[in-house]
This record gives C-alpha cells, sequence and structure tokens, in this order.
C-alpha cells in the first residue's frame, strides 16, 4: 500500500470511527487524556470570533502575530486568536473596532483557556505547531462528506497526495491561505462555495465525488 493510499485508507477509517462513535477524532487516539470542551454557547461565540478574525486577515492583511502563513497557520492564528480575551488592547492590535457587534466573550475556564496554542501532534505531543493532517486527524472530527453540513468555522480538508490542504468555512463562502507568499500577494483567498463546487481543476470541488475532498471536520473541543 503506498503511503497516499494508506493515508486515504486512516481518513476513511477516522471518518467512520467519528460518525460511529461521535467521539472527537483525535480523542479516539488519545483516549486516555479527558477532553475538555467548550459549553454550546462558548462553541457558538468561538465560532462567531473564529471568523472575525480569519475575515480581518482577509480585509487588513496578515497579522505580524501570524507567523507560519499557509492554510493550517491560518487556521492555528485564527483558533489561537479566538481563544484568548479581547480586550481594548487586543481589538485595538487587530484593528477591530470596539464599537462594531461583536460576538460575546467565551468566558473560558483554567482548562477551558489551556487549549490555546495546544495541538496534539502525529506522534501524539502536544505543541503550538501542527500540520494540516495532524489537524483533522488529532484536533477534530469528522462531520460529513456533504458541505451542506457544515457550520461557519468547520474545516474543509482536501488531500492532494503530496500536499493535505485547509479551508474555513465561512458561511456563503470559503477562505483559505494558498501556501504561497510573495511581495505582490498575502497568499489569503475568498471564493463562493458555487464557484468552488464548479471549479475548473476538479480535484478542489468539495463535492461527495472528489476523491480528493476528505470532507467536512470540525474542531474537537467544540460542542
Amino acid at each position: 500500500m503506498t503511503v497516499r493510499h494508506a493515508r486515504r485508507a486512516a481518513l476513511r477509517l477516522l471518518a467512520a470511527c467519528a460518525a460511529t462513535v461521535a467521539m472527537p477524532a483525535w480523542a479516539l487516539r488519545a483516549a486516555a487524556e479527558p477532553q475538555v470542551q467548550l459549553s454550546q454557547a462558548q462553541s457558538r461565540a468561538f465560532q462567531a470570533w473564529m471568523l472575525r478574525i480569519v475575515n480581518a486577515q482577509i480585509e487588513r492583511g496578515p497579522s505580524p502575530r501570524w507567523t507560519h502563513r499557509d492554510c493550517a497557520g491560518l487556521v492555528r492564528f485564527a483558533v489561537n486568536e479566538a481563544l484568548t480575551v479581547h480586550d481594548a488592547k487586543w481589538l485595538h492590535a487587530n484593528g477591530i473596532a470596539s464599537d462594531r457587534r461583536l460576538p460575546p466573550e467565551l468566558e473560558l475556564d483554567a482548562k477551558q483557556a489551556a487549549l490555546r496554542n495546544r495541538w496534539v501532534q502525529m506522534g501524539g505531543s502536544v505543541g503550538h505547531f501542527v500540520t494540516a493532517l495532524a489537524l483533522v486527524q488529532h484536533n477534530s472530527r469528522f462531520i460529513a462528506r456533504e458541505i451542506s453540513q457544515a457550520l461557519p468555522g468547520d474545516l474543509l480538508f482536501f488531500d492532494q497526495g503530496d500536499e493535505q490542504h485547509l479551508m474555513v468555512w465561512m458561511g456563503a463562502r470559503i477562505a483559505y491561505h494558498t501556501g504561497t507568499v510573495t511581495p505582490d500577494d498575502n497568499g489569503l483567498r475568498t471564493v463562493d462555495i458555487k464557484e468552488l463546487t464548479s471549479w475548473k481543476d476538479t480535484r478542489w470541488q468539495p463535492v461527495v465525488n472528489n476523491p480528493n475532498f476528505a470532507g467536512v471536520f470540525r474542531l474537537a473541543f467544540l460542542s
């Protein structure tokens, strides 16, 4: 079995297990460690902040604090910033006006706050960095292969063989980073779902009959 086929088999098994036992994907591999989750209200607030942060990167350009600028880096940055306290200093640093309608604060307890910058990596260790593949395999749970089941903030995962790619479902559109940065291009993109489902390069279409589309995944700590 090739590495590519083995990875796809693992993703299919991951999806089947998540659908069967309704456990977060990485919890299946690290069941000895209790899973910390946000409440439903906290989860909705988190998703709203995550989308606001992704939008800020697209509208204003990447934050100087966002150091690893690729598809997984966009997700890691948005997740970590959504889990922080959004006080006046934070709003100013991120160019978000305090007079705009803002999501409620998450009001995290100590264990929930410790989720920030805490990613389960491929070998089971925990650190600040995680690849796109480890992000879905160890830190997310499979939802569906139908895009209609996605909630704002969910992740679309594509396996292109030698490369894996994440996109963020924003509701009516999708945001992502190309993985390439040049002096004239920060790599950030948004695309309408209708446009992506009819994309000329069919490998990037988020549809059930695309073997490169692994499906919709949701961060494991969300309710």
